[in-house]
């Protein structure tokens, strides 16, 4: 019988500040913590699960006979980037955080990238995603230079009007901004930020593309791909790993979209993982400081969560975790350095397993390599034998 694990990033659902939060200036930061002060929160399933019984989470109520095992993660890498998670889940430490410009981008970066692309830049400095285009779009629309930001991450964000710049012609920049942009200034992601309308009214589109460093190391799904098992990435996972040890891909619009595609998968037989990342969490209500809309689309995941359960096979795992935090509560709208959740279902899992903290996210992936029976290359520890009964 075909095994199939299922694996859900909930992006930026961090439960709490790591030790050395104080020195990425998160000290503080709970993002589960700060839903939890809305009304619109509601997690019954994942309370079932055992989520509220890991170590320090104390928002809620806990379970007193948890269905789930479950434990809290600890980042071993430096930084708190989307991409540094999810590498550290699939096995990968970073010793080094990626570059952050909280300056703007060297002269030298942007006069390179404006004589390859032909086009002028705009801004060129830490911005938030919505403003930037409030404050530069009308500019932008008038003479067609591009707008240029970053953030607290590493990222290269290009944003762009597709009636000005259609959006090959804004990806084909985005390739080549991410050609520029490799050792010293290799930023972990470069991203395409399209938007439409007109002046005042300007709304980013779905179009979003990330276009991702290279894994530097050996992955899980490397290592899966390699036995011939299937990666199924749904959401922006495709981009993280710049498709590399992935077998199949598909995009989505938003979590409700990111949800669907996943049930889908459970309706299919396939032998392997299925890596899905829901990114509203962190794109739409962490960054915006939005409490109570982070608090009502966690109650939707969770909401939906049954259905997802009810698809599980007698040989599937279904894990549910994050990738860093990034508290709607606090004055900064930028990733927060937090402990992530690790919570594990299935009908061969230890009901009540309280794994305790663990040092790394790569147990997940080794955890993951382990249930398959492949002998790991990747950092971290199998937890399988505390997992399963």
């Amino acid at each position: 019988m075909n095994k199939r694990v299922f694996l859900i990033v909930l992006d930026s659902c961090g439960i709490g500040e790591e030790p050395d939060a104080a020195e990425y200036g998160d000290e503080g930061s709970n993002t589960l913590a700060a839903c939890a002060t809305s009304e619109y929160f509601n997690m019954p399933n994942m309370k079932k699960l055992g989520l509220f019984n890991i170590d320090g989470v104390d928002c809620w109520p806990k379970e007193e006979a948890p269905q789930g095992a479950f434990a809290r993660l600890q980042e071993a890498s430096k930084g708190k980037d989307t991409t540094i998670g999810h590498w550290e889940i699939s096995g990968i430490y970073s010793p080094k955080p990626l570059p952050t410009y909280p300056n703007g981008f060297p002269a030298e970066v942007i006069r390179e990238f404006e004589e390859k692309t032909g086009r002028r830049v705009l801004c060129n400095r830490p911005y938030s995603g919505t403003d930037v285009i409030r404050d530069y779009g009308k500019e932008h629309v008038e003479t067609g230079a591009l707008i240029v930001y970053t953030s607290a991450d590493s990222v290269f964000q290009i944003a762009a009007h597709e009636s000005v710049v259609p959006l090959e012609e804004l990806y084909r920049y985005c390739k080549i901004a991410r050609e520029m942009l490799q050792g010293e200034h290799g930023v972990g992601r470069v991203i395409a930020r399209p938007f439409i309308g007109e002046d005042p009214n300007f709304t980013r589109t779905s179009n979003r593309h990330d276009f991702s460093l290279v894994p530097p190391h050996v992955t899980m799904l490397d290592q899966l791909k390699e036995q011939n098992l299937d990666v199924l990435a749904v959401g922006k996972i495709n981009d993280i790993f710049v498709g590399k040890g992935v077998t199949e891909t598909v995009s989505t619009k938003n979590n409700a979209d990111g949800i669907e595609r996943t049930l889908e998968y459970l309706q299919k037989d396939f032998n392997g993982l299925c890596f899905i990342n829901l990114v509203d969490f962190d794109m739409l209500y962490g960054h915006r400081n939005d409490v109570d809309g982070y608090a009502k689309a966690l109650a939707y995941f969770d909401e939906k969560l049954p259905e997802i359960m009810n698809g599980l096979r007698d040989e599937d795992l279904l894990m549910i975790t994050a990738d860093h935090g990034c508290d709607p509560a606090t004055p900064s709208t930028d990733h927060s350095r937090e402990y992530v959740p690790w919570v594990i279902t299935g009908k061969q899992v230890k009901a009540g397993a309280n794994l305790g903290t663990k040092p790394t996210f790569a147990d997940i992936g080794a955890t993951i390599l382990d249930y398959f029976g492949v002998e790991k290359r990747i950092t971290g520890t199998s937890r399988l034998k505390e997992i399963l009964r």
